[in-house]
């Protein structure tokens, strides 16, 4: 995991639901390994962010599609 990525992995888990969180955790990483393998897409963002904002506190759903936004839009 580089620098980048656990900026990300904290901030995330930090706004998981309790019994949420080994879930939250497994398909981070996973996510993690699809962008060194080259194929974390826009497309694949689009897909799998439903997926967390599931596993999000309701408080912090609204800040997290902000940051997929913007993570979204760096990404081909």
């Amino acid at each position: 995991m580089n620098a980048d990525q656990k900026n990300f992995f904290d901030f995330f888990m930090a706004r998981v639901q309790a019994d949420k969180s080994e879930e939250a955790r497994e398909m981070l990483l996973g996510n993690f390994k699809r962008q060194e393998d080259g194929q974390f897409t826009a497309e694949y963002m689009q897909q799998i962010a439903p997926k967390m904002l599931a596993l999000l506190k309701p408080e912090f759903v609204e800040e997290f599609k902000n940051a997929a936004a913007h993570m979204s839009s760096t990404l081909r």
